[in-house]
């Protein structure tokens, strides 16, 4: 799923990357409500962290995608299955940048460029932010059912939907 964007100055090319059929752009949309949307999913108890970013980036941009996609979110939620490792919120994100952005051919190496372009930003923007990735370090100090444990993984949860958001909606519309 790639072509070529070509300079009509001097005629230069480069391969570049377009967006799934199953992608679309809603009429409305506001990245500041999707985090709350996020917020809310996740302290309803239904989804955990991960999942919650998936279902509602899937839900916006590729409603057509399965369920399936939010099944695949499921291992990731308290740093990796409980691990402590990368925020499940985060590997969430990158799921559903990967989603609109990712790969389904070896060919598409422009796709796999831009997707881990895409990664890496909100990596940073979250770490830059939060001081940090880790699950760990995050909730350092947290009762893993604390109410101060759910509030931030739901803020976190919130604040990583809108970043992806806004990526996609920034890249979506440089199309």
């Amino acid at each position: 799923v790639y072509g070529k964007k070509c300079n009509p100055v001097n005629r230069l090319c480069k391969e570049s990357m377009t967006l799934p059929s199953y992608f679309s752009i809603p009429d409305t949309l506001d990245s500041a409500q999707l985090k709350v949307q996020a917020e809310e999913l996740f302290n309803s108890g239904q989804f955990y962290c991960s999942e919650a970013v998936v279902k509602i980036i899937r839900d916006t941009f590729c409603p057509s995608v399965p369920d399936a996609i939010i099944a695949a979110a499921s291992g990731f939620p308290v740093g990796m299955g409980g691990g402590g490792c990368t925020c499940g919120a985060v590997a969430g994100g990158v799921m559903a940048l990967g989603l609109v952005f990712g790969r389904t051919k070896p060919e598409e190496k422009v796709q796999s460029a831009e997707c881990m372009k895409y990664a890496r930003e909100l990596h940073d923007r979250f770490r830059k932010e939060n001081k940090a990735i880790c699950c760990r370090i995050l909730t350092k100090n947290m009762l893993e059912d604390s109410s101060e444990h759910k509030k931030q993984c739901a803020e976190l949860t919130g604040e990583v939907v809108e970043i992806v958001a806004e990526i996609i909606l920034r890249e979506a519309r440089a199309q």
